[in-house]
């Protein structure tokens, strides 16, 4: 399901950070040879990267590149370059702290993740801003946003497959009950959304079709522009069909006049090692355009060539 390529036979960390300084060196940056090595590198990879180029020079790579590139190809390279916790910790972070009702980054992070890696978001989070996700998020988000946000970031949910088929028959009735009456930031409502396992999500959300004759998202469209609404629907989404939902993601952020780079970016580099391929499926049913035209008619240069490469483009 994933994108990424890394080649047959990969050089030694040692060898790829000789490169790197090489490309680093000079009158100009060689950035065909970054893109080169880092595109094609896997997670364990990239730390050896970053761990061998400290040691042996001293400093941090992340700096060097830094000093080296900018604009959006420096960010996208640098959120590559993190580990994923640390990643999404920073995502999080910028989520948080410039948090707008429309903002559904949180909502990602902890709804297409497993259990564990978002505990390990969270303690990424702790070392590198030296507080936690939900004090940031309780001092930022306000009001039915923050009842909601704080509990959906702080879950462990049981990764497990399996299902109480009672409890989920009896929780899809509480959900339409809530729903039909608008009490839609109910406390039970927040607790089903915010402590279930997707298995026993997902049983629900089928009794629920099955039972009222229609998807628990269409009664969450009471109001299209209802921000909150829009945000019970996302996580909904998100444990439903992920695939569909970053694709949908990566088609409004290339669509319009302006491209939303921040979300393109964001989309590529947190699943060219998950499921990008499958968000590309997505995309092309949807659109009848591969994604890789549609970013490379929206995108160029260095930033182009860098997303194409964690796409899978040879």
């Amino acid at each position: 399901m994933a994108t990424l390529k890394v080649p047959a036979t990969v050089p030694t960390a040692s060898d790829d950070c000789e490169q790197l300084r090489k490309a680093f060196q000079g009158w100009g940056t060689n950035e065909a040879l970054i893109i080169s090595i880092l595109g094609h590198r896997d997670a364990a990879q990239r730390r050896a990267i970053r761990r061998a180029y400290a040691e042996t020079y001293g400093e941090e790579l992340l700096r060097s590149i830094t000093d080296e590139i900018s604009g959006d190809f420096e960010r996208a390279v640098i959120l590559w370059m993190l580990d994923p916790a640390e990643r999404d910790a920073v995502l999080a972070n910028e989520a948080a702290r410039k948090w707008q009702p429309g903002n559904r980054v949180l909502v990602e992070i902890a709804c297409t993740r497993g259990s564990a890696q978002l505990f390990a978001v969270r303690q990424a989070y702790h070392e590198r801003f030296k507080r936690s996700l939900e004090e940031d998020i309780a001092a930022h988000v306000k009001g039915d946003f923050r009842k909601l946000l704080v509990p959906l970031v702080t879950a462990y949910r049981y990764d497990g497959p399996e299902v109480n088929t009672r409890l989920a028959h009896s929780e899809a009735k509480i959900l339409h009950e809530k729903i039909h009456h608008k009490s839609y930031s109910d406390d039970e409502i927040i607790r089903i959304l915010t402590t279930r396992s997707k298995a026993q999500l997902l049983a629900t959300f089928n009794y629920y079709n099955d039972a009222f004759g229609h998807p628990i998202n269409k009664d969450l469209k009471a109001d299209p522009k209802d921000e909150y609404l829009k945000t019970l629907r996302a996580i909904i989404r998100c444990f439903t069909c992920p695939n569909r939902y970053f694709e949908k993601v990566a088609r409004q952020a290339i669509a319009g006049l302006g491209t939303d780079e921040s979300s393109l970016t964001r989309v590529i580099t947190t699943r060219a090692e998950v499921d990008l391929k499958l968000i590309k499926e997505a995309y092309q049913k949807r659109n009848s355009v591969p994604l890789e035209r549609a970013v490379a008619g929206d995108t160029s240069g260095d930033y182009e060539n860098m997303l194409l490469a964690l796409l899978g483009q040879e």
